[in-house]
């Protein structure tokens, strides 16, 4: 109306009933645009991640945006995980001896996946992860890991984070070893072994080392221990 009448913008507003500040209001709003190319390229990365972790990504980066409005662009975009796991339509009775965990380092959870490098030689990668708190202290790998491979790794990470009340693994034989007991009982941690045919005692790390196998694992390819070595630790730091 300004330019193809020639009048100024105050006769032009008040002709139409319009507040002088609404035309000369600026959007603050973050380009969606921009946001929903950069959420794409995070997922495109991280197959695995869901809108949760790519928020924490783009709050990292220093992108202003509220969680909602990820979950928003995320669900427009397409990006949400498919659940292949069929939801078991059963119930479950849990054991009655199990608290959940209040603080850090109260209870661990351990288990092993397994993995190979370049040269078709077998690794086995110790997991851990606090169940409070869920920080992964470490994943080691090792051509083979026995009882006393693991209370050396036990004893090098709970010198920087301290020993746990309690550690849940399964009843593989490192875990049943005689180092592991003696390293459990000299430094007063108790061992939590899943029953037999009970995987689900150790449900934590399973879900854990799911995750681990689909962001880590399946992402790398490692050419020897120590390549190996040097890319878990930089999933973990991640």
């Amino acid at each position: 109306m300004c330019r193809e009448g020639a009048v100024s913008i105050r006769k032009a507003r008040g002709a139409i009933g319009v507040d002088r500040s609404t035309f000369h209001d600026k959007s603050r709003r973050a380009d969606q645009a921009a946001v929903a190319k950069r959420m794409r390229e995070i997922c495109e990365t991280h197959v695995r991640y869901g809108y949760r972790r790519v928020h924490v990504l783009l709050d990292r980066e220093g992108w202003n945006i509220n969680i909602k409005k990820v979950y928003r662009i995320y669900k427009e975009l397409g990006l949400q995980l498919r659940n292949k796991t069929p939801k078991r339509r059963v119930n479950a009775k849990l054991r009655d001896d199990r608290a959940e965990a209040v603080s850090p380092n109260e209870v661990w959870a351990m288990g092993f996946v397994h993995d190979q490098v370049a040269t078709g030689k077998k690794l086995r990668i110790l997991t851990v992860v606090d169940t409070f708190s869920r920080y992964a202290p470490v994943p080691d790998a090792h051509y083979r890991y026995r009882g006393e491979d693991m209370a050396a790794t036990l004893d090098r990470v709970c010198g920087q984070t301290g020993y746990p009340k309690t550690i849940r693994g399964d009843r593989g034989n490192t875990f049943v070893s005689h180092d592991m007991d003696l390293w459990a009982c000299q430094r007063g941690v108790t061992l939590d072994l899943s029953r037999p045919g009970k995987p689900t005692d150790n449900a934590f790390i399973k879900a854990f080392n799911g995750r681990f196998r689909a962001e880590c694992l399946n992402q790398h390819w490692f050419l020897t221990l120590e390549d190996a070595g040097e890319k878990l630790e930089a999933w973990r730091r991640h």
